[in-house]
């Protein structure tokens, strides 16, 4: 069998996947902007390294999965000027930063429980790494590679690669073509280059979210927080970063000038990036009215949307497609998977059900034998090849033949071997529940349910009565009557 090997975006190839002390792993997620609730780009990204974190540790290695929670830091826009995206929000609502932060934190964690996601081994945050971050900018001012601004500080792109750095190695953006791009837009900044990046920026009177520094009130740049998080957590050389495509430029590039620049080499041997999603061929956004929420997915709420998915056919079609390819949404695409992910889960419910009965008067097939062997060795070649899951999702579709042939009777389990069959058994469940993270809606999906109640009642108490209607829609399209659950709850509200 082949081993496993993964597409590392710096080198633009798939190569052998080496950890630096086996069997230890150490893989980094940037998490997300906790100042809305989590769209379906996020939802495919964690889901695409919720099922690397999977495979990783049932092949046999241990794995500390760090993903971060950004709190603080990101402007508006991306850029170095401009609102907290944090602040901005509370200002809008009038509360605290932190009820923004622990409102939409709360939403996240449900979206990740409703898909089945595992929680990350660690879940630091950008607050909580204050003084990490202060020192990492300290760090920088001292090496030279960086330069306080009227009481912003900045990173020295030219300096850092004067120095034998390499900025825009990851992206394969050349310095220049940047510089060119930039010059003209830059005007009266008080950086001394377009291209460099705030690591601390000076907070104005009326901003929300400041610390105290050597360099004045203030709060770290949105890139500083994971290099100091992963670093602290992971050494500071780990293996895997992922995160969305859009983040391989500017902030993961970012991330290795600031890692090389604190440490002297790269801090990442993997990068791994899962692509963006489009819908009926067209970019997902909410500038075109094509982006829907989770929620809206699973009450089937979405104007775009013939009725509701349920989290495991999204997870489920998510997976039919390989992570680094464009994903579409369409209604048509999601039906299908609907169908593919019944079949599937209703050959786990079945498979569970099956015991093997031996008859001396039966003889093995080889042939048979040989197929199943052959779809469980191929769905591991698939996840070896750069986790693609589309091509093992196949071969669970072989496997599930021999299921059904076997519970309906059209084949006795005896003409498999006892070997073989628990092959094909324990093979079929690990492969569902243990790698992809599918479960049996309807029996197993009960903490999908009571989170989504928990977030009726959220929801209900903010009076946002269309993401109540959205919930509640989702259970009447599910065929369940609020005497079935476990908590009992008025559906009736105020206007």
């Amino acid at each position: 069998m082949q081993p496993l090997s993964l597409y590392n975006t710096l080198s633009r190839k798939k190569e052998l996947f080496e950890p630096i002390n086996a069997p230890y792993v150490g893989m980094y997620v940037c998490g997300p902007t906790v100042y809305n609730y989590v769209h379906l780009g996020n939802v495919r990204t964690f889901l695409t390294f919720d099922t690397l974190y999977r495979y990783l540790t049932f092949i046999g290695y241990k794995v500390r999965y760090v993903r971060n929670l950004t709190d603080v830091g990101h402007l508006v826009g991306d850029g170095d000027d401009g609102e907290d995206k944090i602040g901005r929000m509370a200002k809008l609502e009038k509360v605290e930063p932190m009820e923004i932060v622990q409102r939409f934190t709360n939403d996240f964690h449900t979206v990740m429980a409703q898909f089945n996601t595992i929680s990350p081994s660690i879940e630091p945050t950008a607050t909580g790494h204050m003084v990490e971050q202060i020192e990492a900018v300290q760090s920088l001012l001292e090496k030279g590679l960086a330069y306080e601004s009227n009481g912003s500080v900045y990173f020295d792109i030219e300096t850092y690669n004067q120095r034998g750095g390499n900025y825009g190695k990851l992206s394969g953006r050349i310095l220049d073509d940047l510089l060119n791009e930039t010059r003209e837009l830059d005007g009266q900044s008080e950086k001394r280059n377009p291209l460099d990046f705030a690591i601390w920026k000076r907070a104005a009177p009326e901003h929300l979210m400041r610390w105290n520094s050597p360099w004045g009130a203030g709060f770290p740049g949105w890139h500083l927080e994971c290099t100091c998080m992963s670093t602290k957590y992971l050494g500071k050389q780990f293996d895997i970063h992922g995160g969305g495509m859009d983040l391989k430029f500017p902030h993961h590039e970012c991330e290795i000038a600031q890692g090389d620049g604190l440490t002297g080499h790269d801090p990442v041997r993997y990068w791994m990036h899962s692509n963006m999603l489009t819908v009926n061929g067209q970019k997902m956004s909410k500038s075109l009215g094509n982006s829907f929420l989770p929620a809206e997915l699973f009450a089937g709420s979405h104007y775009l949307l013939e009725q509701p998915y349920s989290p495991m056919t999204v997870r489920f079609f998510m997976l039919q497609s390989h992570y680094r390819s464009t994903l579409d949404f369409s209604n048509e695409a999601l039906k299908a998977a609907q169908k593919g992910y019944r079949r599937l889960a209703n050959g786990l419910r079945v498979v569970k059900t099956l015991a093997y009965k031996a008859d001396d008067a039966v003889s093995p097939s080889e042939d048979k034998q040989q197929d199943i062997r052959q779809a469980v060795q191929q769905f591991y070649e698939a996840m070896n090849d750069d986790l693609n899951t589309a091509v093992g999702i196949a071969q669970l579709f072989t496997l599930l033949k021999y299921i059904n042939m076997i519970y309906l009777n059209q084949l006795q389990s005896a003409t498999l071997g006892e070997e073989v069959f628990n092959l094909l058994k324990e093979s079929f469940v690990s492969f569902m529940q243990d790698v992809l993270g599918l479960l049996e809606e309807g029996t197993d999906n009960q903490p999908v349910l009571e989170g989504l109640l928990a977030l009726y009642r959220e929801y209900k108490e903010q009076k946002q009565y269309d993401k109540v209607d959205q919930i509640r829609s989702y259970f009447k399209a599910q065929g369940l009557a609020i005497k079935d659950m476990k908590h009992q709850i008025d559906w009736a509200y105020e206007e």
